[in-house]
């Protein structure tokens, strides 16, 4: 089944062929996802070529570098092989995972109205700069027990698929982070794809039963 035959299986009504930041003339995220539904039309294989999609994307550097575990350090990454580290300057996310404890990320990482480009900056004015929640750690974790803890809802806030979804949707047009990190402008790697095919996998994945590769 083609991806095309799998998104009009669902009900998906997302943009298609939107750009990667999926933003009107306005500036503003627009996403349409008003019939979107789940109705187990999706084979488990092709639910777990999804996840792969899906995993390629929660572990390339851009989302990787922020899902840091309880050391609240953050990771820095280039495009040079094996240059992932612990972020410089004895920086930390503290408990607060905003950097409250000694100095705020966004003391560095400042605000900016001009969407992907300023360096470092938040994605949009308003927006506080923080690592992702502890729930969502996936540093030195397998891919399978990623998809576990994904979609596990003691370990996802309490999140179904559409749940997952809708949290995506939410931060990209409250926030910014996730349509940021496939956006984020001149001279920085992204992963593949952008947030509409990222959305049209989580989609599938759901309807497929959220399908885990063995470990």
């Amino acid at each position: 089944m083609s991806r095309s035959t799998q998104l009009a299986a669902l009900g998906i009504t997302l943009l298609v062929g939107a750009t990667n930041a999926l933003a009107d003339e306005s500036g503003e995220l627009v996403l349409d996802v008003s019939s979107l539904a789940a109705p187990d039309t999706v084979s488990r294989e092709e639910g777990l070529a999804a996840w792969s999609r899906i995993h390629d994307v929660f572990t390339h550097p851009r989302c990787l570098n922020c899902h840091v575990g309880e050391d609240n350090i953050p990771l820095w990454t280039t495009d040079l092989p094996n240059s992932t580290r612990a972020h410089g300057m004895w920086i930390t996310g503290g408990v607060s995972r905003i950097g409250a404890e000694t100095l705020l990320c966004n003391s560095c990482h400042q605000k900016s109205s001009k969407r992907n480009t300023v360096p470092n900056a938040a994605p949009h004015s308003g927006m506080i700069w923080r690592l992702a929640p502890i729930e969502f750690q996936w540093t030195n974790k397998s891919g399978p027990e990623i998809c576990e803890q994904v979609r596990n809802p003691d370990t996802n806030g309490s999140r179904d698929g559409m749940g997952l979804i809708e949290h995506i949707l939410h931060d990209a047009k409250e926030f910014g982070f996730i349509s940021w990190g496939f956006d984020p402008g001149p001279g920085r790697s992204r992963p593949l794809g952008s947030l509409q095919s990222h959305l049209e996998d989580m989609a599938i994945w759901t309807s497929a039963g959220l399908p885990c590769p063995e470990s």
